[in-house]
């Protein structure tokens, strides 16, 4: 025979076990609804960056050409850029071979007197 004190106290002790489980699913739970509430609030501020970054996006791509033919432009433009460096390149080094030739080719310097 089971005695009325004792299972008394097993109902008490799987009492204060599904209390303290209980406390501990509620903490969690708070901090998942914590969580949950930063995660949206988050979007919200996200939301309208992103919509500005998706119309220029769109804006951008419009029809499709818009980019590619952009980046044409941009191609001959450097391309046209690297020519010009080069032409000034050459110009560069033909006046300094000039520069050297008129100074007796020694650099640039002049003859000492002897």
């Amino acid at each position: 025979m089971t005695y009325v004190g004792e299972r008394e106290r097993a109902d008490s002790r799987a009492l204060d076990q599904l209390e303290a489980i209980l406390r501990v699913v509620t903490e969690e739970v708070a901090g998942w609804r914590a969580r949950a509430l930063k995660a949206e609030s988050d979007l919200k501020e996200a939301r309208p960056r992103t919509a500005r970054l998706d119309a220029d996006v769109r804006s951008r791509v419009g029809g499709g050409g818009d980019l590619e033919s952009e980046n044409k432009t941009l191609r001959l433009r450097v391309d046209a850029a690297r020519a010009r460096v080069g032409e000034l390149l050459q110009r560069l080094t033909f006046l300094e071979e000039q520069a050297n030739a008129a100074a007796g080719g020694n650099g640039g310097r002049r003859a000492e007197a002897k």
